[in-house]
């Protein structure tokens, strides 16, 4: 059987690759056995690979989850953390490597019904308290496995609407790539006709959602040296996609 495997931020840096094509023996059928084989082909990995979140072809995976050949799996840290069909509500879901302009994306999710819209809005902090001091952030660089990163935002979005039904439009973007302090790092925006129609609890749901289960993490840079940041969410079964 014949795999890709993907490697993200701390694993990428710790393995010294991004991809690998390998064939794999008959018993290394599972996520699990070959998390088990990348430990042995790769000791200093180890540590890293056994609290590593795992996807096969852009979607959660876990131990126990078989494998086929030609499958893409990916292995990376907790998240540190395209518009819609013509007539369907809007959506935008995109990840910028460049500045986004707040005032589009906020036009491009009103309707002729929407009286309001509420943006959340991340920037790069100067500053980031730990262990009771403020090391100076000189840089961020943010890292993305993209293509899933994209569908998790619309599974995040189809959250948002189960939740609150009369949310119109909905923006999700994150900032990908070297961001200097003061930059945009992410936006989650949702309109909707007045607001008490729930787009103060979407957007305020669509970060927290974003720092879980999107697939981009971060490494701050700064005099104290580089850190990527990771988060401590474990995703679950619940938190794969629907067909």
């Amino acid at each position: 059987m014949r795999i890709t495997i993907l490697f993200f931020a701390t694993l990428r840096e710790v393995v010294g690759v991004r991809q690998l094509a390998i064939d794999l023996d008959a018993s290394i059928d599972s996520i699990g056995a070959l998390r088990r084989d990348l430990s042995s082909r790769y000791p200093t990995a180890a540590n890293n690979l056994s609290v590593a979140l795992a996807a096969i072809n852009e979607e959660f995976a876990f131990d126990h989850d078989r494998l086929s050949d030609g499958d893409e799996v990916a292995f990376f840290p907790p998240v540190s953390g395209g518009c819609g069909d013509e007539g369907a509500p809007p959506e935008i879901f995109r990840l910028a490597s460049a500045h986004f302009n707040h005032d589009e994306l906020v036009a491009a999710i009103t309707t002729a019904q929407t009286g309001a819209v509420c943006i959340f809005t991340g920037t790069v902090r100067g500053q980031t308290a730990k262990a009771g001091h403020l090391p100076q952030t000189a840089y961020l660089e943010y890292e993305a496995y993209e293509p899933m990163a994209l569908a998790k935002m619309q599974q995040v979005a189809a959250e948002i609407r189960a939740r609150w039904s009369k949310v119109e439009g909905i923006a999700i973007v994150q900032r990908i790539g070297k961001l200097h302090v003061g930059d945009n790092t992410v936006l989650c925006a949702c309109s909707s006709p007045h607001r008490d129609d729930g787009c103060f609890e979407a957007a305020r749901y669509g970060i927290d959602r974003l720092k879980e289960i999107v697939p981009v993490w971060k490494k701050e840079v700064g005099g104290a040296g580089e850190t990527w940041i990771e988060g401590d969410y474990r995703p679950e079964s619940r938190d794969k996609r629907r067909p």
